[in-house]
């Protein structure tokens, strides 16, 4: 069932196709949400409450633009006002948004069993990649985030974001070159 038509069925008191919709991009919200917060009960979180706002206003969809990119566009907004929650009423000063522990609930286990350097390299990258997230902007971590964890273009970025073509580009770029040097002594020491 296509989007627009599961929307059009939600909208007439079809709970199923609303249903369906929840089940086609449940995961992909979570994986944002997560990659935002760096929590899995944040995520879960995000993940109801977009879902529960986008039921809500199914009558503001614009059928001109995906349902993805729509419900993308309420999950990241959700993340950020979470996020900005959290730095307003948190206590302790510099705590990290991202488990440092390297634990990814969203990542599955590779075919081959790697050796324990792999494994330790790996977890370091991961924490790096975490850390560095942090100090990017809202506005870069989720343009990074969309772009290079979730596959989407710059189009749907651009229209889930609220900015323009330059703005998303310029952000993604900011976050890379970041990531870039956070990374560098990594890549050098392998």
């Amino acid at each position: 069932m296509e989007d627009s038509l599961a929307v059009a069925l939600a909208k007439s008191g079809d709970g199923d196709a609303y249903r369906t919709l929840v089940d086609r991009y449940s995961r992909g919200v979570f994986r944002l949400a997560y990659r935002m917060t760096g929590n899995e009960q944040d995520a879960e979180d995000v993940v109801q409450e977009t879902f529960l706002r986008a039921f809500r206003h199914l009558h503001r969809w614009d059928a001109r633009s995906s349902f993805g990119t729509w419900i993308y566009r309420i999950a990241s907004n959700y993340s950020l006002d979470l996020l900005r929650s959290r730095k307003r009423h948190s206590t302790a000063a510099g705590a990290a948004n991202f488990d440092h522990e390297g634990k990814d609930p969203m990542q599955s286990l590779p075919a081959e069993d790697p050796g324990p350097d792999r494994l330790l390299y790996s977890s370091q990258v991961q924490r790096q990649v975490a850390a560095t997230l942090e100090t990017c902007s809202e506005m870069e971590r989720t343009a990074f985030v969309l772009r290079h964890f979730e596959g989407q273009s710059i189009e749907e970025i651009c229209e889930a974001l609220g900015v323009s073509a330059n703005s998303t580009k310029q952000s993604i770029f900011r976050a890379v070159h970041k990531l870039r040097r956070a990374l560098e002594p990594l890549v050098n020491q392998a």
